[in-house]
């Protein structure tokens, strides 16, 4: 089976993405050094799609990198829900704030910028939603500072958790990025707080429902 083709069905059988995020895609692959870590089209549309259904209030992403994932789901919020997106590069900002400013969504967005295991502990909300995108290094010390951030009932998204099939493999001692993800997916399996399923998604996306 073709993957590429099957890739372009999807794509061309699901909802666009829009001028703004076909502009933002173009953009960071043109200028960025590492443009495949964006979500792109389908899990940007999947992200939407939770927030859809999951009608959160409040939602937490680790890792905004070029705002791409932050946009998607914003689209699915309602009028008064918010996002904090926290980026560790500031030099991403002007990038990311280039779209954001354009975007109508923009007043459910608030960015932080420098280290998420400083920033959370900040943050006063109850999370509905939270989205782990950042240092696969630092997957489960996330993990560990957001659960009781979460409410109950509440979803943790992350992804990367396939880690280019990595996860099947003995990692190399100064591999810690992909120890970091192993660790991460041995703690969630046996986590019995929560509910857990990977979906083979792009690099593998991992759904966590709080029980």
């Amino acid at each position: 089976m073709d993957q590429s083709a099957l890739e372009e069905y999807i794509l061309s059988h699901i909802d666009e993405e829009g001028e703004l995020l076909s502009t933002l895609y173009r953009d960071a692959n043109v200028h960025l050094l590492r443009p495949r870590m964006i979500s792109g089209h389908l899990q940007g549309r999947i992200l939407k799609m939770f927030c859809r259904m999951l009608k959160p209030m409040r939602v937490l992403e680790i890792g905004t990198y070029t705002g791409y994932a932050t946009l998607c789901m914003a689209e699915g919020l309602a009028e008064e829900a918010l996002i904090h997106t926290i980026e560790i590069n500031d030099e991403m900002e002007d990038f990311i704030q280039k779209y954001l400013s354009r975007s109508p969504d923009r007043e459910k967005i608030r960015v932080y910028f420098g280290d998420a295991m400083e920033i959370i502990p900040t943050l006063e909300d109850l999370f509905d939603l939270v989205f782990i995108d950042a240092d696969k290094r630092l997957y489960s010390d996330y993990y560990d500072l957001i659960f009781p951030k979460v409410r109950k009932g509440g979803l943790i998204l992350a992804d990367n958790t396939l880690w280019d099939g990595k996860v099947l493999e003995m990692p190399e001692s100064a591999d810690r990025q992909t120890k970091g993800i192993l660790e991460f997916n041995e703690k969630v399996k046996n986590d019995g707080r929560v509910e857990k399923v990977i979906l083979p998604l792009r690099d593998g996306l991992t759904m966590i429902w709080k029980k």
